[in-house]
């Protein structure tokens, strides 16, 4: 019998601590963290939903009900907001949570790494592909949804993928970056290996994984294995090369934005990215971040 092509779950981990965000997660879940009026979970939710995705499967850790309960109904709030005829926030309540029956939990009950967290939803996987969306970034599609588009092609050839991204080569040494097999001009390029944070001079391109994979179920075949990788973790990035040795595996190059919530830095910036992207919000934000930065320029000087 065929192995299911349609892909129709959707992991994501969110057992991490959280600790480049210290002290905001110190008592609350980094992907509760809001950038703009949302968590940060909750863009990864609405972007499987986007995509098609029919079921949605969170590897949790201690700590994390507060994201059970953000996807769970509020009939006190509910109530509330009905009763002072606040239609419109009860309504972005309720189209914020995934069909009821949908949404699945399980635990990963030590830190080994992102291999080892996807491995811990293999038993609400089965045998069927499905993709991974880590919370830690926010992708903004300018060309439809990337996720859609990387399902389709799964669909399309039976084959895994990931999202990748162009950075400047001097940042390679932060990433799993992609040696393509042959051309990598096109938006789908073929993989041949992954090279875990190189050095710049060393970097077989300048791909960069973004936290997005679809993913034949024959990963699990690898991760069942539970070898130590870098940082003596269980690598999930180890276990697509080791697929790709037996499968075609391709990258989806990436045609938008992406924004990293995890450290702070990078989550003030997508806070202010995503803010100016809505007209409710931007003619009050650009005079504020204009004389914001004119004042910090000025203390600039003032120290040099």
């Amino acid at each position: 019998m065929s192995m299911p092509r349609k892909v129709r779950k959707a992991v994501f981990p969110v057992a991490g601590m959280g600790t480049r965000v210290l002290p905001a997660t110190k008592a609350m879940p980094k992907e509760m963290l809001t950038v703009v009026d949302k968590p940060i979970i909750q863009y990864a939710v609405e972007e499987a939903m986007a995509a098609g995705i029919e079921e949605f499967i969170f590897v949790t850790g201690h700590g994390k009900s507060a994201i059970e309960n953000h996807f769970d109904r509020a009939a006190e709030l509910e109530r509330a907001l009905e009763e002072r005829g606040k239609m419109a926030e009860l309504k972005i309540l309720r189209e914020s949570l995934p069909p009821e029956g949908s949404v699945f939990y399980t635990r990963q009950r030590a830190p080994l790494g992102l291999g080892h967290a996807v491995w811990c939803a293999k038993g609400f996987v089965g045998n069927e592909p499905f993709a991974v969306l880590l919370p830690d970034d926010i992708i903004v599609s300018h060309k439809g949804n990337a996720l859609k588009d990387m399902i389709a092609l799964y669909e399309e050839t039976g084959t895994s993928v990931t999202l990748v991204t162009d950075v400047p080569r001097e940042h390679t040494r932060r990433y799993g970056i992609l040696e393509p097999a042959g051309d990598a001009t096109g938006q789908a390029v073929k993989a041949k290996n992954f090279v875990e944070k190189p050095d710049p001079k060393d970097a077989p391109s300048t791909l960069a994984n973004v936290g997005r994979y679809v993913l034949s179920p024959r990963i699990f075949d690898f991760l069942d294995e539970k070898k130590a990788g870098a940082g003596g973790e269980i690598q999930l990035t180890d276990a697509m090369v080791e697929l790709m040795h037996e499968e075609d595996f391709y990258a989806w190059r990436l045609h938008g934005e992406r924004f990293d919530c995890g450290d702070k830095a990078g989550l003030v910036i997508a806070n202010m990215a995503m803010a100016l992207r809505r007209d409710d919000l931007r003619t009050q934000l650009m005079p504020a971040l204009e004389a914001l930065l004119e004042s910090a320029q000025k203390g600039e000087k003032k120290c040099a």
